[in-house]
């Protein structure tokens, strides 16, 4: 029997960090504190152009290629949400 697949994208606290800088920094389009929870998309924080070039960002940094079918508000919505589908990978 094969063991169930274990996911291979290592993610640390010093990733998320950056994650959440890149987010704060670089990718917001408001004034407004950004925090790990914070709803990037529905509060219009983060537009489309945004999740691209987080998506971008996560692809160069990890050295991996996200599906464009899992670019969906379930997994992109929060900072959060990003670190759990990275973790499920």
């Amino acid at each position: 029997m094969s063991s169930p697949e274990q996911p291979t994208t290592h993610i640390d606290d010093a990733f998320a960090d950056r994650l959440l800088t890149l987010v704060r920094d670089d990718v917001s389009t408001g004034d407004e504190p950004v925090d790990a929870s914070t709803d990037l998309l529905l509060t219009g924080l983060v537009d489309s152009l945004g999740v691209v070039m987080i998506v971008e960002w996560i692809e160069d940094d990890l050295g991996i290629e996200i599906d464009p079918g899992d670019v969906v508000l379930e997994h992109f919505q929060t900072v959060d949400a990003m670190l759990a589908y990275l973790r499920t990978r």
